[in-house]
């Protein structure tokens, strides 16, 4: 699982210890902080958005 950051070629990679999706959305925590991203059907997610430490936020954002 990678991140996307704005302004940088490469990923950064996540290492969540929780994946929540729905649908081809999903979210993922990794080191407290909530990402959004892209569940894709071989398994893979790329976030793009940070939602802080709140699930509720992160939901929100959905």
């Amino acid at each position: 699982m990678v991140v996307e950051v704005v302004g940088q070629d490469d990923y950064e990679g996540l290492r969540p210890d929780v994946v929540l999706g729905f649908h081809e959305l999903c979210l993922v925590r990794d080191g407290g902080e909530w990402f959004m991203g892209r569940l894709d059907d071989d398994g893979s997610v790329i976030c793009w958005g940070c939602y802080g430490s709140e699930l509720a936020e992160a939901i929100r954002g959905l």
